[in-house]
């Protein structure tokens, strides 16, 4: 497994603005869109792309299109939703599949509630967004879903990073022959008792989308 923490002084100052109790959920969630993208652009450096033939204005070139099938981008659900629009804003001709997944908060074991994804991802590579990597048990059991139907490069973007969940992360994925990479922002100090990362943010999907009763 790749891990790239993202070392550029744009992210850094956009996660301090995340990161503040007092940042408001609209400015919490402009602020996501425009971090994501940032992410994305070095998520996406080995994306898969076939030579095109082409004519400018002055004469003919050769550039590149992206490769089919198109990648696929799977936001985990709830909080991986406010992470789509920055990556579509990069890669707008992807397609997006959707995945819910849920952490037990006793045991933090990951399940599987809801998904929209085809049955056949066969040579795709996808692109996961899920906000934090924090014991790594979601986001290993997603990328097992989505190698299980055949997915064949998976890179996951998240806004933070915990040591204990990319050490849990490379564990549960040692046996996968499918290369996987994670991108994120900042790798923090640890996680808490309750599997949270700290100093972290708090709860990504509470701070975008408010506290659900």
């Amino acid at each position: 497994m790749r891990l790239h923490v993202v070392n550029h002084p744009l992210v850094s100052h956009k996660l301090t603005v995340l990161r503040d109790e007092d940042t408001d959920s609209p400015t919490f969630r402009r602020l996501t869109d425009e971090l994501v993208t940032l992410l994305a652009y070095e998520a996406t450096r080995e994306v898969r792309v076939d030579p095109r033939e082409i004519t400018t204005p002055v004469g003919p070139t050769t550039g590149v299109y992206l490769a089919q099938p198109r990648p696929m981008v799977v936001p985990i659900l709830r909080a991986g939703l406010g992470m789509l629009d920055g990556m579509m804003r990069l890669l707008p001709t992807a397609e997006v599949g959707f995945l819910g997944m849920v952490r037990n908060e006793e045991t933090l074991a990951a399940s599987t509630y809801a998904e929209r994804l085809p049955e056949d991802l066969s040579g795709r590579q996808c692109y996961i967004l899920d906000p934090m990597l924090a014991t790594g048990g979601t986001l290993a059991a997603a990328i097992r879903f989505l190698t299980d139907r055949g997915a064949d490069d998976i890179t996951a973007i998240c806004l933070l990073a915990a040591p204990e969940g990319v050490a849990n992360l490379e564990a549960a994925l040692a046996d996968l022959a499918v290369p996987v990479a994670v991108v994120t922002a900042a790798m923090d100090e640890k996680l808490n008792d309750k599997g949270y990362i700290v100093p972290g943010l708090g709860d990504a999907g509470d701070r975008l989308y408010g506290v659900a009763h």
